[in-house]
């Protein structure tokens, strides 16, 4: 015969914990983000990688509205929390992990200091491993889209991810000044719009690339 106490905890459960949820998807995450990295060599970008953890076997990220910041923003953190996690993982076994929106791959060669070192002084590695900016208000995401519109100062990126990116706005090398990426930029955002018949994704790719570009060019004067 059960007491009233278990009579309790049978018809009431005990409350989930968020954290607890939350934690949960992060490990699951990290397994399949290392799984699909490790079955590309050549490495995948951030949109690829989504895509990758939407669909089976993984099913891992819902819907995702890319032309809306405040919905992107939560699971671009979420993904890239977990990168810097992996990257931690990886560099105690010797290998390190590249970590850009263009361009994210695991490499055989650990970093000893530099971009990979866990213990180098890295914001965005701080920033992403604080699982409080996981969850911003609205306001204040946009106020992070107005600075980076505004040339808010960023890491500077490295030369295999500017050649990307201007390989994504249709440049054969990068461009001698901004000017040109500008103006690329506006042309490829135009035809890329869905009443033209593209899509919220590609404009996506190329806001990336801009972003790229806009951060070689602010480090390079």
């Amino acid at each position: 015969m059960t007491d009233s106490h278990s009579r309790t905890n049978t018809l009431h459960p005990k409350a989930v914990d968020p954290e607890a949820c939350l934690e949960q998807q992060i490990q699951h995450l990290l397994v399949a983000v290392e799984h699909e990295l490790r079955t590309a060599p050549a490495g995948m970008d951030e949109l690829s990688l989504i895509k990758a953890l939407q669909k089976p076997p993984w099913e891992l990220l819902g819907d995702v509205v890319f032309s809306e910041p405040e919905k992107l923003y939560p699971v671009h953190f979420l993904l890239f929390h977990v990168l810097y996690r992996l990257r931690d993982q990886l560099f105690e076994t010797g290998e390190s992990l590249r970590i850009s929106p263009l361009g994210i791959r695991i490499e055989t060669q650990a970093v000893v200091s530099g971009e990979g070192s866990p213990d180098r002084v890295d914001t965005l590695r701080q920033f992403y491993l604080d699982l409080s900016q996981y969850q911003l208000p609205e306001e204040a995401i946009q106020r992070m889209m107005d600075d980076f519109r505004a040339g808010a100062p960023g890491p500077a990126p490295a030369q295999s991810e500017t050649r990307k990116a201007a390989k994504v706005l249709g440049f054969n090398a990068v461009p001698a000044d901004f000017r040109a990426v500008k103006q690329r930029f506006r042309r490829a955002v135009m035809h890329a719009h869905p009443d033209r018949g593209g899509n919220t994704e590609t404009i996506q790719y190329l806001n990336q690339a801009f972003a790229v570009l806009k951060a070689h060019f602010r480090h390079s004067t």
